[in-house]
């Protein structure tokens, strides 16, 4: 399957004490590294959020407007980056995946996995988000048509802009489908207490 992939890696780490997520270390790698290794086989990939250091060459980064401002913003910025590096060339899905899963490998198999053998269930739909075995639904980490992602990101721009707006009012308009995921495989990182009971530590000096 051919795809295309958005990490977002921007919010304040307010609860973090400030410490960037992305550089936070799971099993020896930083959070955003092992995003990008999930997704790997992507035509292009585009990390948003601060500085992020060094990447990969083929990386490309962008920022929100304004900055912090919430991810839907940060999507539509990294849907334009994506745009002005593949135009045409732009792959008919768009991975959507926070930074801050340390396993979030695990979901994305699960979510590649579900649409290379569809069933009447996700035939034909506009995308697959994660969900835990409990039925919590985690939208970024999912795959989406990016056409579809694409409207409605100018759909929301019309009808009063994206500072503050959640990530599923991006997605109501779309047709998506859940895919049960591992048990862990969305657990995300907001709290000191959360990267412990994890297994994540923070950034070496």
């Amino acid at each position: 399957m051919e795809f295309d992939a958005l990490i977002l890696a921007g919010g304040r780490s307010s609860r973090l004490g400030g410490v960037p997520k992305s550089r936070l270390l799971y099993d020896g790698a930083t959070l955003l590294s092992r995003a990008l290794s999930a997704a790997a086989g992507a035509g292009a990939a585009v990390v948003v959020g601060p500085d992020p250091g060094e990447l990969p060459s083929d990386v490309l980064t962008c920022r929100e407007e304004p900055a912090f401002a919430g991810p839907a913003a940060a999507i539509a910025a990294g849907l334009a980056a994506l745009d002005d590096s593949r135009g045409p060339q732009r792959a008919a899905m768009t991975l959507i995946l926070a930074c801050d899963m340390p396993k979030a490998d695990q979901a994305v198999a699960a979510l590649r996995a579900a649409l290379a053998d569809p069933g009447p269930d996700h035939a034909g739909v506009d995308g697959v988000m994660s969900a835990s075995p409990d039925g919590r639904k985690q939208p970024l980490a999912g795959f989406y048509s990016t056409a579809a992602l694409e409207h409605s990101v100018d759909e929301m721009e019309k009808s009063g802009g994206f500072a503050g707006a959640s990530v599923f009012a991006l997605l109501a308009r779309l047709d998506v489908r859940t895919v049960t995921v591992p048990a862990g495989a969305t657990d995300d990182v907001d709290t000191w207490d959360d990267a412990a009971a994890l297994g994540v530590s923070r950034p070496r000096s």
